[in-house]
């Protein structure tokens, strides 16, 4: 009999989770689940109620105007935490 090896590998191209098997079972859950809601919630989206548009444009704006405090480093934020520590060493 053979001896199997059933640890769990990453690609070898560091793709990660989202090009797992996994990740893309969730990613066609999630999409089939947001058609599902656009279909059920369509009446509300398109009878001209100002409300539900005015909320997901806030929520655009709002993303916009939250990342001023990034600064250059980007989403990341890794060039904070890794000059963090240094100091003014010589």
């Amino acid at each position: 009999m053979t001896d199997h090896d059933h640890t769990i590998r990453e690609a070898p191209n560091g793709s990660g989770f989202w090009r797992s098997r996994a990740g893309i079972a969730l990613i066609v859950f999630l999409a089939i689940a947001a058609v599902l809601l656009g279909y059920e919630h369509r009446i509300h989206l398109f009878a001209g109620s100002f409300f539900p548009l005015a909320l997901l444009f806030g929520c655009v704006v709002m993303h916009f105007f939250m990342h001023g405090s990034h600064g250059a480093g980007g989403h990341g934020g890794q060039g904070n935490a890794v000059t963090a520590g240094k100091g003014d060493q010589p």
